[in-house]
Order: structure tokens, then C-alpha cells, then sequence
């Protein structure tokens, strides 16, 4: 198998000095905004996203800047911030065209920490399901699932065999897309466990984190975790691309075109964590045999029984050959 050591995410290391502003090499020149003088993107678990726009003539890309959200509990702060601390110091270390790149870690006037990223695009994957289901549509096309597929795909081996990380919560809010799916990232990374020579997370202390709907058998059950729990949750993130839907949620009633509201009162809590660790059933009336190879794709890679799943090398084979595109 190919090894992607010549994989590259330009970082501009050349402008960004080490030792000059901190230990992960912030230029002390740079000035994070306050949060309200930027653009939120997002947010995640103790976290907003923002865009810092540059416009001086040295840097002009925006960057990505994730911050911990002022409106956590003090006692939830700590936990952030060393979760904020761990995604930087693994990050500076990848490097990657479908994972976002590191590029500065500083201190905003605000006093606190902050992770400068490479932009990685406008909108989450999520953004677009959800877009896509409030303009009455339904699953992506086949090519553009097969894309984002293969991207994705590219970004774990990428993980899994040169850095043995497992990313720990993939998922459609953590892959971000430029334009018209002209560029496909992961992000995210601030969950990753380290994987050893086997493909398994042997650090007792490690926890897989995850996000409940996406997490595997073996992560509910406390069982061996290895480099195929990522490949699950990437077999779910098919599978919102052709639902529209979050995995398990079917009371949501995804398909209703006439009303998105949802009633707790009418959840049922009891199926929802029965189903959970296992792959969720295909309208297959939606889709047609343009859809073959990706229903294929997402069966194989959501078995229950991990050793029966793909890895992500094997599943970059597959598709670059279906595709028929070079290997990269």
C-alpha cells in the first residue's frame, strides 16, 4: 500500500517562526480579535469556531480560530482547555490535503487560548444535509457521496497508517467543504487516541469520546477500540448523506416535508438506545442503482463485528479504482 508521506498541507512554516510568541511557534506579532469582531462558523462541545480575516499583505487567507465559549461553567473550563492544549500540540504534526492544517496557537486579547486553523470552507457537511433537507431534497448524488467519500477516506489512512491516531468522532459537523465540494477536510482532532503498531488503543487511561449516534459497539460496550471505530462512524456519515437524517433518530421523521419540529415528548428513548452501535435501515425506494457501490460502502464499513469492517487504506483502493482516478 502507498504510503501518503508526500501529502502536504501548506503551512507557511517559513512566516510562522518557532519560539517567537510560544511553544507552538505563534508569531508574537499576531493578534486574535475578540470573539465579537469575527465571524462565528460553528461551534462544538465548550467551543465556538470563528473566521479571523487577515488583510495585511504577509497573510491574507482567513483562518479558522476555535476558542473556548465564555459561557461554560468555570468548572468545565479546565477540561476545555486542556482538550483545546492536546488538538494543538497534534495538529502541528499533521499535515494532510483532507485534514485542516495548523497554524498558530496564541492568546487572544481576552486572555484566552486560542487554535488557529487553516480555513477550511464555509460550511460543515452537516450544514449542507441540513440544507439540503429544508429545500424538500433528497439524498446527495451518488457522485458527490463517492467523493466526499474518498476524501474522507484519504484523510483517515492518512491518520490511522502514518500518524496511528484515531480521529474519535467523525461525523458530517466535522467535515468542512469549500465552494462546491472543491475541497473536503476533516477537523476536529482534539478527541484523538493514539493507535499502536496493531491498529489498538491500548492506553487504559484513553476514553473514546465520540458523539452518541455515531459511536460503534465496541465504544458503548467499553470493548477494544481500534482504528475500525472511525471507520463506523464514517460509514454513518454516508449514510446522512443519502437520509439527510442523524443516525438513529427516527422519530425525528426526517423525509417530512411538512414539519421539522420535534416532541420529546414522542422520542422513543428506549429504541433510540437499542439501535445505537448498529446500522440504521435505507429508504432503498429513494435510491437508485446509481446509489449500488455507496450502500455497499456503508453496509461494509457499519458491520457490528469490527474485524468484518474495512480499513481505511483498503476502502482509498476501492474507490480510487471505481473512480478511476491516480493514486495520490
Amino acid at each position: 500500500m502507498e504510503a501518503a508521506t508526500n501529502f502536504k498541507t501548506p503551512c507557511k512554516q517559513d512566516r510562522v517562526k518557532r519560539g517567537s510568541g510560544g511553544s507552538l511557534g505563534t508569531p508574537s506579532s499576531m493578534v486574535i480579535p475578540a470573539s465579537p469582531f469575527m465571524q462565528k462558523l460553528g461551534c462544538g462541545t465548550g467551543v465556538n469556531v470563528y473566521l479571523m480575516k487577515r488583510t495585511d499583505k504577509e497573510f491574507q487567507s482567513p483562518w479558522a480560530i476555535k476558542k473556548i465559549n465564555s459561557k461554560c461553567a468555570k468548572t468545565q473550563v479546565q477540561v476545555y482547555q486542556k482538550r483545546l492544549d492536546e488538538e494543538a500540540k497534534i495538529l502541528k504534526n499533521i499535515q494532510h490535503p483532507n485534514i485542516v492544517g495548523f497554524r498558530a496557537f496564541a492568546t487572544a486579547k481576552d486572555g484566552s487560548k486560542c487554535l488557529a486553523m487553516e480555513f477550511g470552507g464555509e460550511q460543515s457537511l452537516n450544514d449542507l444535509i441540513e440544507k439540503r433537507r429544508e429545500e424538500g431534497k433528497k439524498a446527495f448524488p451518488a457522485a458527490t457521496i463517492q467523493e466526499v467519500a474518498l476524501h474522507v477516506a484519504r484523510g483517515l489512512k492518512y491518520l490511522h497508517n502514518e500518524k496511528r491516531l484515531l480521529h474519535g468522532d467523525i461525523k458530517s459537523c466535522n467535515v468542512v467543504i469549500k465552494g462546491d465540494f472543491e475541497t473536503i477536510k476533516i477537523c476536529d482532532v482534539g478527541v484523538s487516541l493514539k493507535l499502536d503498531e496493531n491498529m489498538k488503543v491500548n492506553d487504559p487511561k484513553a476514553r473514546y469520546i465520540g458523539t452518541e449516534p455515531w459511536k460503534p459497539k465496541e465504544a458503548l460496550e467499553e470493548g477494544v477500540i481500534t482504528d475500525k471505530s472511525d471507520i463506523f462512524a464514517y460509514g454513518l456519515t454516508l449514510w446522512e448523506m443519502m437520509t439527510l437524517c442523524v443516525p438513529h433518530l427516527d422519530l425525528l421523521e426526517c423525509d417530512s416535508e411538512e414539519d421539522d419540529s420535534f416532541d420529546e415528548a414522542d422520542f422513543d428513548e428506549d429504541a433510540y438506545y437499542e439501535a445505537l452501535g448498529t446500522r440504521p435501515a435505507l429508504n432503498m425506494e429513494e435510491l437508485d442503482e446509481s446509489y449500488q457501490q455507496v450502500i455497499e460502502l456503508f453496509s461494509v464499513c457499519t458491520n457490528e463485528d469490527l474485524k468484518k469492517r474495512p480499513s481505511a487504506a483498503q476502502i482509498v483502493e476501492v474507490l480510487e479504482a471505481v473512480m478511476q482516478e491516480p493514486s495520490k
